[in-house]
């Protein structure tokens, strides 16, 4: 599945306030979160509805109602956390999970330190949350995490991705869907996405 990229000025206009180096705390959550809820929009797309019968002011009528029991949201932590409120603002009542990891500075390669997820996650649609995809490295190990318990249908949000990452997520995971907010340029010599926006976890944290 080729990566779905949203072009739109809003995404723009927010993405640019969002790479500004001046741009505070406070700030930089607000956007990661509107961001993310604009992802969600767009990776629901297709979300099939079950018809249902309800009473408005004015007269019975059938319509369309999603089942939120059927997705769950996983963070990848810490950055993906920042995305979370955001898409639990489109849905509610999914569940969430929780996959640990961070980068050794040193090889570059992901470290996993934590994974717990719902035990019915087989069940589920899964929307993986990380504002960064980089070397592609933690998404890739993620995913081998959700589809070890059972994963079927899993889709990828990012804010930035390089494309050196979204072409290793798609050779190992053919089957799972990116959507980002901007593909950027590439990656530098320590692998960070150029231009990027900085490290988003210590952005998001302030802890930098």
């Amino acid at each position: 599945m080729k990566a779905i990229e949203l072009k739109h000025p809003l995404i723009e206009h927010k993405l640019s306030i969002l790479r500004n180096k001046e741009t505070g705390t406070k700030e930089f959550r607000e956007l990661v979160k509107e961001i993310a809820m604009f992802l969600c929009y767009e990776a629901m797309k297709d979300a099939k509805l079950e018809k249902v019968e309800i009473e408005t002011p004015i007269e019975k009528m059938k319509t369309g109602k999603l089942n939120e029991d059927k997705y769950a949201f996983v963070p990848i932590l810490r950055a993906g956390m920042g995305m979370l409120d955001g898409v639990i603002s489109v849905v509610p009542n999914a569940k969430i999970g929780h996959i640990g990891m961070y980068r050794n500075e040193e090889t570059f390669e992901p470290v996993n330190y934590f994974f717990k997820v719902p035990k019915d996650i087989d069940k589920r649609e899964i929307i993986l949350l990380d504002p960064m995809l980089a070397t592609g490295g933690s998404a890739i190990d993620a995913i081998d995490l959700l589809k070890s318990k059972g994963a079927k249908k899993i889709k990828f949000l990012c804010i930035i991705a390089a494309p050196e990452g979204i072409k290793k997520v798609e050779k190992a995971h053919p089957d799972v869907q990116i959507y980002c907010g901007s593909i950027d340029k590439k990656l530098n010599e320590n692998k960070y996405i150029v231009p990027g926006l900085g490290d988003a976890g210590d952005r998001i944290f302030g802890t930098k």
